[in-house]
């Protein structure tokens, strides 16, 4: 059994409550099915501004897309989890990465394990957190005895192992390491190779598990001059050639982008789209096309 889509917004950018209160009930309204927040520094704070998010909406789903995992302590982490999960009445979707942003750790002051030290501290986070909510004593208690949807993001073959025997979403993110040390886009046989990939780790669960894409960029025809400065205002490291192509780069009219769409998930198996907050508006059209 397929999957509907699902478009998800990124809000980020940090401002006052009252503008806050207003993106979010402006997402909901605009047909979102979840509002998220991102976990860099100098970015809104994600806890805080979903809890504010699920007082002042009456729908949508709230994730975090995603944590910083190797910043958190699973212990920790499971209360807060629980707590905005109970708080939002299960409106929670959390989402979960190994961190990548070497500046950030430098930053908190936090050191920068290997690849494989940052997957390791996400998988036990995950394993405590399904640990402490299987007690039915454990307080405070998610909406869930599992705790809330789960999403784990990258690209990389174990930790794609581990999301595709723990978790509700993967999170494809459309980038792929290059030369330069900062990611550049991922084309669409990239794309295609990773998604065949874990599709083919899910086994009986295959038709359990939503495949996210986060999409870097949406543009009318008129503004495909202009778009490649624009996606690199937040991936700098993606190269004119690969935006051209890139699956995660949705450029046209709103009719062509929904079939864009159609298309992603035909060849990738992708029905969940994350938009960023500079595409709120622009993206919006396409939904009532979609659903």
């Amino acid at each position: 059994m397929g999957h509907e889509f699902r478009f998800g917004i990124t809000l980020a950018i940090p401002g006052s409550r009252d503008a806050w209160v207003d993106k979010v009930r402006r997402a909901e309204a605009l047909g979102y099915d979840v509002v998220a927040v991102p976990d860099h520094l100098g970015l809104t704070a994600p806890f805080p501004a979903l809890s504010l998010a699920a007082e002042v909406t009456e729908r949508v789903t709230l994730g975090t897309f995603v944590l910083n995992t190797p910043f958190y302590n699973p212990t920790l982490l499971a209360r807060d989890v629980a707590a905005l999960d109970q708080f939002s009445m299960g409106r929670l979707e959390l989402g979960l990465g190994a961190g990548y942003v070497k500046a950030e750790f430098d930053a908190a002051g936090i050191p920068m394990g290997s690849p494989g030290a940052r997957v390791d501290h996400l998988e036990q986070t995950v394993l405590t957190m399904r640990k402490l909510y299987a007690d039915p004593e454990y307080q405070p208690a998610p909406t869930r005895p599992q705790g809330p949807p789960l999403m784990i993001a990258g690209s990389g073959n174990r930790l794609l192992r581990i999301a595709a025997q723990h978790a509700d979403v993967i999170a494809l993110p459309g980038g792929v390491a290059s030369p330069s040390g900062l990611p550049n886009a991922m084309t669409p046989d990239e794309l295609a190779e990773r998604a065949d990939y874990v599709r083919g780790l899910l086994g009986e669960r295959r038709d359990q598990v939503e495949l996210n894409l986060l999409v870097y960029g949406v543009a009318g025809p008129a503004e495909r001059n202009t778009l490649n400065e624009r996606v690199r205002r937040f991936q700098p490291g993606f190269t004119d050639d690969r935006i051209r192509t890139a699956p995660g780069v949705l450029v046209g009219t709103p009719q062509e982008i929904a079939d864009s769409v159609r298309k992603c998930r035909d060849r990738y198996g992708v029905t969940y789209f994350t938009m960023l907050e500079p595409d709120l508006e622009t993206f919006a059209p396409v939904i009532e096309l979609l659903k």
